[in-house]
């Protein structure tokens, strides 16, 4: 077939194909589901939120977040706190899931 050896076709073609599913799947390796839920993300309700070292009152409190901001959590709850991202605690009461979040 114009003197392109079988083999290099084939190559040709699976290469070709992977690119295609490739650039379909936006640039992401096939596999990585592109519709998976967002990772866990709160928003706070109170005035002004104190961030714990630790989940309870007596930890000492290392910084506070504003009304409807939003922060990077942890799906884990533990004495009524919830953990965030960077390993600081919030009172759970105080944070809502943002709409589409994923915090079990």
């Amino acid at each position: 077939m114009f003197g392109i050896p079988t083999r290099a076709l084939i190559v040709i073609g699976v290469l070709g194909a992977a690119g295609v599913m490739w650039v379909a799947n936006g640039g992401k390796p096939m596999g990585s589901d592109a519709a998976a839920p967002a990772g866990c993300e709160m928003t706070v309700v109170a005035d002004i939120l104190n961030v714990r070292s630790g989940p309870a009152d007596t930890q000492p409190i290392v910084s506070t977040v504003p009304r409807d901001s939003v922060v990077k959590a942890e799906r884990t709850v533990e004495n009524g706190f919830r953990l965030l991202s960077d390993g600081r605690w919030v009172n759970n009461d105080f944070v809502k899931p943002t709409s589409g979040s994923n915090c079990g």
